[in-house]
């Protein structure tokens, strides 16, 4: 059996520069400013929206498996403002017209019943969230997560109210690829 690797990933501070890619960083804005981009651009079309709080327990900085939706845009804060940490990779959703393309990479099935590429190791970076903003996760954004220091957090989440049930995949690191990460702050 081989052996698991440990790979470290440093925190980033989550701006809406640096997350860009994945997503949106929302922060607070006057009552009463009319809705545009700095708002979090949502899809929330296939499904009833479900906004709850969760609590977690026991998430220390560290994963090897991480998730993606491909229906809906999450968003995730902590109540309080408390520091997390959000480990992410870009989506991967790959478009049917796609599947006759020979790119080399392997595309997988989900049993969701989109296609995809797993995510590269290379591509996995961690976000450091911390204050009075949340996260806003493009619809196939990969992410590991909450991850946090306390031993225990609570969160506000906003996804469709059977997300986890018909629209959850995921990628195994550590089964597939034999790598950990591990979060530098």
């Amino acid at each position: 059996m081989e052996e698991t690797k440990v790979v470290t990933v440093k925190a980033m501070e989550a701006t809406p520069l640096s997350f860009k890619d994945y997503g949106q960083v929302i922060e607070a804005s006057p009552d009463g400013q009319e809705f545009g981009p700095h708002d979090a651009q949502l899809d929330l079309t296939h499904g009833t929206p479900r906004f709850y709080i969760m609590h977690l327990e026991n998430r220390p900085l560290k994963f090897s498996s991480i998730t993606h939706h491909s229906n809906v845009t999450q968003c995730l804060g902590s109540v309080g403002g408390h520091a997390w940490y959000l480990g992410v990779a870009k989506s991967s959703i790959v478009d049917s017209n796609e599947l006759k393309d020979d790119t080399g990479k392997k595309i997988v099935q989900s049993r969701c019943g989109h296609s995809y590429v797993p995510p590269d190791i290379d591509d996995v970076q961690v976000f450091k969230v911390a204050g009075s903003k949340f996260l806003k996760l493009n619809r196939g954004t990969w992410h590991a997560g909450p991850l946090f220091k306390a031993d225990a957090m609570d969160f506000y989440n906003l996804e469709l109210s059977n997300t986890n049930v018909i629209d959850h995949t995921q990628h195994n690191f550590k089964k597939d690829n034999g790598v950990v990460f591990l979060v530098d702050e």
